[in-house]
């Protein structure tokens, strides 16, 4: 799955930034990693919201373990991997169908975080427990929010292209090829919301994260570490 937004909706991490700056690498543009996703992966669906989001996943080689879905909901757009192992008893406290799967459980509990604020993002994320990874563009509000689980079960990255844009993927050579030394894996147990304007632990949402720079030899230019005592956040 891809996930691709100019900087009118994400500023690229000064991280990332500075890790370009050391190391210069090849990079591409997005359009140019957009194109590259699509010929790359058999029955590729992407979708472009407004001028400025770009939204691209497939079936094709993925786990049957860990499947990766879309949907789009009250202009709500969501990229999901994984699967919850919690999904029956979340389905009853959204009030939704049993037909309903993960993608559509993401979207809800986002709309819970967005329309009772103040609402805290740790306590929606926090409650969700399994493999996972998502990538929610909420088209009302252009705002961005992105998750991965606590014990890093799915993999996501992210990384700056050639144009600016900061993209999401499950695959790290797709952005390597793309982002050269401006990318680095997303930290389990944590999420990233444009609301909030940086990254924050869903379990330890008061320690703060360090970008850790990287070695000349790592294909990441950075890491991203959660500090201080593990603290689990309540998810009462």
């Amino acid at each position: 799955m891809l996930g691709v937004f100019s900087s009118s909706i994400v500023s690229p991490p000064e991280e990332l930034v500075a890790a370009g700056c050391r190391t210069p690498s090849p990079k591409i543009t997005s359009a140019a990693l957009l194109n590259r996703f699509e010929q790359t992966n058999a029955s590729a669906v992407s979708v472009h919201v407004g001028d400025h989001v770009q939204l691209a996943y497939t079936h094709h080689k993925e786990s049957p373990l860990l499947p990766r879905s879309f949907a789009v909901k009250d202009d709500i757009f969501c990229l999901f991997k994984g699967a919850l192992d919690n999904l029956g008893s979340l389905r009853q406290q959204y009030g939704l169908a049993k037909s309903a799967n993960e993608v559509i459980l993401v979207i809800e509990a986002y709309k819970a975080l967005r329309d009772r604020a103040p609402y805290p993002p740790s306590h929606v994320v926090g409650h969700l427990s399994g493999s996972f990874a998502f990538v929610v563009f909420d088209k009302s509000t252009s705002t961005l929010f992105v998750a991965s689980d606590q014990y890093g079960k799915v993999t996501l990255y992210w990384g700056i292209t050639a144009d600016g844009y900061v993209a999401f993927a499950d695959d790290a050579e797709l952005l390597k090829g793309a982002c050269g030394k401006s990318l680095a894996s997303f930290p389990q147990g944590c999420f990233f919301s444009t609301t909030i304007g940086e990254l924050r632990s869903f379990e330890n949402p008061k320690n703060k994260i360090t970008a850790v720079p990287a070695t000349d030899e790592e294909i990441w230019g950075a890491t991203f570490k959660v500090e201080g005592p593990a603290v689990l956040a309540s998810t009462e």
